[in-house]
Order: C-alpha cells, then structure tokens, then sequence
C-alpha cells in the first residue's frame, strides 16, 4: 500500500474522531435508549452510509466543486441546520407508543436508517474530513492515490461501525442497572431534542 502514507496514526486517528461526542454519536445513543440495541445497529448502519456517499463524492471530485462554491455549501449547510431542527422538535414533542407490532418495528427501523444517512450526509463537517483530512495520508503522487482514498475510506467506516457498536452496548448496558421509568425516558428524549436543536445552532456559527 505505498499510495498510503502512516496508515497506523489514519486508525488511531480515525479511533478519536470516533469517541469524540457529536451528532452522530447523539443520535446513535438517542437510538438506543428510545429503541433498544438493534435501532442503535441501524442507526449506526445509516450514519455509516451517509459516510459511503461521503467517499464516492470524495473520489469523483464533487466535494472539491460543492466545498469551491460558497452558495452550494451554505446551502447543504443550512439544510443540515434544518433537518437537526427537525429531528430536536420531533423529539420534544412527540409521545411515547409502546405498541409493538412487527409491521410498526420494521417501518420504525427504517425511519431510524434512513435518517442516519440524512444527519450524515447533511453534515458540512463530515464533508471537510473526507475533503481535507484523507488525502493528508495519500501519496498524491501515486496512480493509485483513488483507490487509496477508497480504502481509506472503508477503513474509517469499519472502525466508526466497530466503536460506536462498542459505544452503543456499554451505555445500554449501565443503563441496565439503573431502572429507567417513562418519566427518565421522556425526559432523556426531552435532553436529546434539546440537543440536537444546541447542535444545530452551534452548526449556524461553525465551518
């Protein structure tokens, strides 16, 4: 792999950036404690496939052209602002449905995918890293330097699916020694909405 330069300090890196506290990680967790260890699994599937997207736009030059244009990034900026706007005032104000029919679970799991990869894939920040911080571990002068960013990329998914399974199954379980009440878990909802609406706000200032 000589396209690739220190690959050891990418994963090490790639290991920080991952337990470091953000809107994925938020929403995962979210995930978790609302719906239990399989809806973190999809949450973490959707989130990770936001970052698929991330990468092909990455190796086909669309995210230099989208970070070039000041109007088109402001724009996937404030999209990204309003959807976590969204998703906090869905939480706040939704109610609490513990029916549990197989149909209800499968559309639910869905909805928790699907809005991964939109928290993702609107997210400025995650287009900068694979814009600006990859290609400071590719040889740039290699012919090889797409596919490099391709396993780059991969390597970084694995490793966020790995941590944040990790991540996912240590709170779950020392949120089992506690007994959580629909009280505890309104307002953790409550605490989740708020936020995510704080994420989007501080977003508006960021990048």
């Amino acid at each position: 792999m000589s396209a690739i330069n220190d690959y050891y300090l990418f994963i090490i890196s790639g290991i920080l950036l991952n337990l470091t506290p953000g809107v994925d990680v938020l929403y995962i967790l979210s995930s978790a404690f609302q719906k239990g260890f399989k809806a973190s699994i999809v949450a973490i599937l959707g989130i990770n496939t936001g970052c698929l997207i991330h990468m092909f736009i990455s190796i086909i030059g669309l995210s230099a052209i989208l970070m070039s244009s000041v109007y088109i990034f402001n724009i996937i900026k404030f999209l990204g602002l309003l959807y976590l706007v969204y998703l906090g005032l869905s939480l706040l104000f939704s109610k609490n449905d513990n029916r549990t029919s197989s149909k209800k679970i499968d559309k639910s799991l869905m909805k928790i995918y699907y809005k991964g990869i939109f928290i993702n894939v609107l997210n400025p920040k995650v287009m900068i890293f694979f814009l600006a911080f990859l290609p400071q571990f590719i040889n740039t002068s290699s012919s090889e330097a797409s596919f490099a960013l391709s396993i780059l990329g991969l390597s970084f998914i694995l490793v966020s699916i790995i941590i944040n399974i990790l991540i996912s199954y240590v709170a779950l379980n020392i949120s089992k020694n506690f007994n959580i009440t629909n009280k505890i878990k309104k307002l953790i909802k409550n605490l989740v909405g708020g936020l995510f609406i704080g994420f989007a706000i501080k977003l508006g200032f960021d990048v």
